[in-house]
């Protein structure tokens, strides 16, 4: 198994997230994930999966569960997070994602839990995702150079990868003036 696919999806540290101030149980957890002026906006998840992967993550030491009697209905069980699940939880949402690919779902669900830790982690976690890509931008410039003549698909991929670290770049300062 590579190391990559023991890592916890960005959905699983989503999950996470939403339990970081309170426990909960899963339709509770399901419909924090689905709420669309919040993380629904990001993804559409089935019920069904938010269970198994709270399972999965109860097996991997980030969260415990607990059974909390309800009057003539089963147990319910409550998932809180452990202090493995917290510090998992707190490195991947303070670190920028590493490749443009992973923007769209990674970063947006970092950001969203940086706003609720206030405006000084919001603003850290926006420097570090700028100046990742500003990286990227250097790089595919550098990658870009001298293909328009001789690869001029290849240069035009760059191009296209250029234009979209760009936009990135541009979303990002939109939302430091917020």
């Amino acid at each position: 198994m590579s190391p990559r696919s023991s890592l916890p999806l960005t959905i699983e540290y989503a999950l996470l997230g939403l339990l970081r101030p309170q426990p909960g149980y899963g339709y509770e957890i399901y419909r924090q994930l689905a709420d669309p002026t919040g993380l629904g906006l990001v993804w559409r998840v089935k019920q069904s999966k938010v269970y198994a992967l709270l399972d999965k993550l109860e097996q991997r030491g980030y969260v415990s569960q607990t059974l909390e009697p309800q009057e003539s209905l089963p147990p319910r069980k409550m998932f809180a997070l452990t202090e493995l699940g917290r510090r998992a939880f707190l490195d991947w949402a303070q670190s920028p994602v590493d490749r443009g690919r992973g923007f769209r779902l990674d970063f947006l669900a970092k950001f969203y839990f940086a706003r609720q830790e206030g405006d000084t982690v919001a603003r850290t976690l926006l420097e570090r995702q700028q100046a990742a890509c500003r990286n990227w931008l250097a790089e595919q410039q550098i990658l870009a150079e001298g293909l328009a003549d001789s690869h001029p698909f290849d240069w035009l991929v760059h191009q296209f990868r250029i234009s979209q670290i760009k936009a990135m770049l541009d979303w990002l300062n939109t939302c430091r003036e917020l």
